[in-house]
């Protein structure tokens, strides 16, 4: 090709390599909305800041920092290697592996959300994100993984509650118990498997690896424990300033008020207190359900229901937006949109199954 002809091809190709990327498009637009409310409201960007900072300070400091949530991440990151340690992953592996033949899955995607029920979600993922690498798990089954993880509660101080909740509702607890928790661990997997994420295979005892480590016991201990606080510090209360940041600036611009009330009409339209409920998906589930037992003797027992059901998820938001693609795009070897996806897929299957539960079956379940 001669000289001019290059020349000439580069022109023709000149246009289409001018073209502005999307995002670059974007930014432009929010430089133009910047510019303007600099010019016409100066104060609106100082006052949606102060409405972020002040809408997350209160939940990192207040609840993630000073509370005994704080202490209890660290100490279920603790629990969870110590059990580890002590051939607990290995011994579940023996039970796993012949649901996971049977329905052609890896058996360590039930291990989180065992971990889940045992201790605290940011611990099941810590934990359980390298167990699955080392498993050989396959993307689709680390998404199933997670799908199945936020079917069960983010901490075992939450199940404690609720149950207290559902005593003094005059409920049917143990049957609430297995329908809510034990019931999904064995439903939800081979649904997940054959209708979500396909790309799943069985796999033998003797081609699993040995996950119990050879760290002598008190390294375990006091490694756990740092790592539980390396988990608080460096995933949750990021997780939980950027997520309530950005609700502090919907409700200044008056978008989520309006959201709110929408999820209030929902949960009382499917049998679920809306006060508790609520408190469940914003803030803590844990929370949600020491007010519950509270008042529990003085609402209807389908609403108690429906509340615990909920409250017994990967709930709050914080968990679903940040924690879980934070830590398991950190230790799973996967990308965080990937870890996001099947977790808000997972929790909106659970408002529709606390709702079945409470609604459907509700009358007989006290």
């Amino acid at each position: 090709m001669s000289e001019q002809e290059k020349n000439k091809a580069q022109e023709e190709r000149a246009p289409e390599s001018r073209r502005l990327p999307t995002m670059t498009i974007v930014g432009l637009v929010l430089l133009i909305i910047a510019l303007a409310t600099l010019f016409i409201s100066p104060s609106s960007l100082d006052q949606g800041f102060m409405a972020m900072v002040e809408r997350a300070h209160p939940i990192v400091i207040n609840v993630g920092l000073l509370s005994t949530m704080s202490v209890a991440i660290v100490l279920s990151v603790t629990m969870g290697r110590i059990l580890e340690r002590l051939g607990f992953t290995d011994a579940l592996m023996l039970i796993f592996v012949p649901i996971g033949k049977l329905f052609k899955f890896n058996p360590a995607v039930m291990i989180p959300a065992i971990y889940n029920i045992l201790g605290d979600i940011n611990a099941a993922g810590r934990i359980s994100g390298p167990i699955l690498v080392k498993s050989g798990a396959t993307l689709d089954e680390k998404k199933l993984a997670i799908f199945t993880m936020v079917q069960s509660q983010q901490s075992f101080s939450t199940f404690m509650f609720g149950m207290g909740a559902l005593t003094l509702a005059g409920t049917r607890v143990g049957l609430v118990v297995f329908l809510a928790l034990f019931l999904p661990l064995l439903v939800i997997p081979p649904i997940g498997r054959f209708l979500l994420y396909r790309n799943c295979k069985a796999v033998e005892m003797k081609d699993m690896p040995n996950f119990t480590p050879n760290t002598p016991p008190l390294t375990t201990v006091f490694s756990a424990g740092q790592e539980g606080m390396n988990v608080l510090l460096t995933l949750v209360l990021p997780a939980f300033a950027v997520v309530f940041g950005f609700i502090g600036l919907l409700t200044h611009i008056g978008i989520w008020p309006i959201l709110e009330r929408g999820i209030v009409t929902v949960l009382e339209f499917i049998n679920i207190d809306p006060s508790t409920g609520l408190l469940s998906i914003m803030a803590s589930p844990t929370l949600a359900m020491n007010n519950l037992r509270e008042v529990a003797d003085t609402l209807p027992p389908q609403w108690v229901i429906g509340s615990f059901v909920l409250a017994a998820s990967g709930f709050p938001l914080s968990v679903i937006l940040g924690q879980i693609p934070l830590v398991w795009s950190s230790v799973g070897e996967m990308k965080a949109s990937d870890a996001l996806k099947p977790a808000l897929l997972g929790v909106t299957l659970r408002v529709l199954t606390a709702g079945f539960i409470a609604t459907v079956l509700g009358g007989l379940l006290f």
